[in-house]
């Protein structure tokens, strides 16, 4: 990287956070970074203000990143920005936000949460905010103590659609905002995907997440672009799927296309698919082997060596 550019971006992340991060240790309280300390992209009038309910969150118009830590003795150098779900209407920030990432810090993982904005702006507005995640934590990798080649994206439902857009959809034009983080790789080394959204075309569409998303005439061209099933090229990165035949909300279906779209491409993939467990089932017990999952998602990180001590 030019030294003009290296300072350039410096200078950025240096303003995006103001707040001083401990590098050791995991704080009660994660750190929050602002996403566009200079100005959210598209912004209009008479949006928000943001609601906080029953650990959920709607109407986001500042999005953010809650940044939590691996304890003292546990980093590896491996990130993931998680991506709540909630049809692209709000976000269950507890059970797929906080929750996942707490799980993610016992296993020396760094884990971000996202705050994206969803309906209220409409696509591309999360899509800008995902791929705006993976270039700050990599352009600030060194301050964060991770690694630029092992930065992931997990997401469930339709935070899950949304990861899958940054592992497809990473160089498209329309997740740029004209930033000079715009310069920085927004391709996911890896992607998780929890009971994912997938298609926005065909019986298995979530209609609810396409409408918040698209609108409720969208056109064939956005539909197109959407179903990730679609976009899935060799430089999408290796990727894990969950789901269960159970789900009423999002059919399996989708996890199986984004698979035979991946298998299709030669994209190292694995697919879990569980007979119990209804959607949003989080860490529950009591969903027979679907409960199991975290620790099915740990060896397959520990497998792909993201688990291993970072040289």
């Amino acid at each position: 990287m030019h030294a003009s550019r290296r300072s350039t971006l410096h200078a950025i992340g240096a303003g995006m956070l103001a707040t001083a991060i401990p590098l050791h240790g995991r704080a009660a309280a994660p750190t929050v970074l602002p996403l566009w300390p200079e100005g959210v992209p598209g912004m209009r009038a008479g949006l928000g203000p943001e609601k906080t309910e029953n650990g959920r969150v709607s109407q986001v118009i500042d999005p953010d990143l809650a940044l939590y830590l691996p304890a003292v003795d546990r980093p590896n150098g491996t990130a993931v920005i998680v991506c709540p779900g909630g049809g692209y209407e709000r976000l269950s920030m507890d059970r797929e936000g906080e929750q996942t990432a707490r799980w993610l810090t016992t296993l020396g993982v760094t884990a971000f949460v996202l705050k994206y904005r969803m309906r209220d702006f409409g696509h591309p507005a999360p899509l800008q905010d995902v791929l705006r995640a993976v270039r700050l934590v990599r352009s600030e990798a060194a301050r964060f103590g991770v690694r630029t080649d092992r930065i992931g994206v997990l997401g469930s439902s339709a935070g899950g659609h949304l990861a899958a857009s940054a592992g497809t959809l990473f160089d498209h034009s329309m997740g740029r905002t004209g930033a000079v983080l715009d310069r920085v790789s927004a391709r996911p080394d890896f992607l998780m995907l929890m009971y994912p959204v997938i298609t926005m075309d065909g019986p298995a569409v979530h209609a609810g997440s396409r409408q918040a998303l698209l609108g409720a005439a969208p056109t064939r061209a956005d539909i197109a672009l959407m179903s990730l099933e679609r976009q899935v090229t060799a430089r999408t990165p290796p990727t894990l799927l969950l789901h269960t035949q159970a789900d009423q909300a999002v059919p399996v279906e989708n996890s199986i296309l984004f698979y035979q779209a991946l298998t299709s491409a030669k994209v190292p993939a694995e697919m879990l698919l569980f007979e119990q467990g209804s959607h949003g089932m989080g860490m529950r017990d009591g969903l027979g082997t679907a409960s199991l999952w975290p620790r099915r998602a740990e060896e397959w990180l520990r497998a792909r060596g993201l688990l291993d001590r970072a040289r």
